[in-house]
């Protein structure tokens, strides 16, 4: 399995903050090639600065929205086409909803699964044949505490999380079984300061907001 990550090619989705950009800027110092991607470009532009200053190799920035299918099989073949290889993806991007289930619209819904969800699902499947062709790849999905436990409030954000969970490990399974050269980890983070509760969207009402404060407090403890 991959035991360095100097001259490899990594992909990294939702790297305009938090998680994303302070996994990237540590491959870049492990001597990483980077491809990020955000929909926030204002964000993605600091990123790409810190890569550069932190010693990437090759930084390639795009604008990505994860939850259009066909923006990810355009991405994946760019970004192999241009460094023709990857050897890592790393499926980071995501989004909160908080608010009680009766609450929510079936649209408001729809929107953090296309995201969370079939974000991971996209990125994984277009990216594995470039990771199985490159003899030494690793995807990684990023999950959440809350794909281990779950609370009041939120109700999506948990099952979109679960979901990643239970994805990532048959996809882990499989390639045990293929005997294929590809390393599968999900990752559950707990108390981060990422942003990504108060950019997240939620339901009108004190019910709400009570909920998204209990979710900062978990994640900060």
């Amino acid at each position: 399995r991959m035991r360095t990550l100097d001259d490899k090619v990594v992909v990294i989705t939702g790297a305009a903050s938090g998680i994303g950009r302070a996994t990237a800027v540590e491959a870049a110092g492990r001597g990483a090639h980077l491809a990020v991607s955000d929909v926030n470009e204002t964000g993605l532009a600091e990123t790409v600065d810190l890569l550069k200053a932190a010693g990437a190799r090759t930084v390639r920035s795009d604008r990505l929205d994860v939850s259009q299918r066909e923006e990810i099989t355009a991405y994946a073949s760019a970004v192999a086409d241009q460094f023709g290889r990857v050897n890592v993806v790393v499926n980071n991007a995501g989004v909160s909803m908080t608010g009680n289930f009766s609450k929510l619209t079936y649209e408001q819904m729809e929107w953090i699964v296309d995201i969370n969800f079939w974000g991971v699902v996209n990125g994984t499947k277009e990216f594995l044949p470039h990771l199985i062709d490159s003899g030494d790849g690793h995807v990684v999905n990023i999950s959440s505490l809350f794909g281990l436990i779950s609370m009041p409030g939120q109700t999506l954000y948990n099952s979109t999380k679960y979901a990643v969970r239970g994805f990532t490990e048959a996809i882990r399974e499989e390639m045990l079984v293929a005997g294929a050269p590809v390393g599968v980890s999900c990752v559950h983070p707990g108390g981060i300061r990422t942003g990504i509760s108060r950019n997240g969207r939620k339901t009108l009402g004190s019910d709400a907001d009570a909920i998204d404060r209990l979710f900062e407090e978990k994640l900060a403890k």
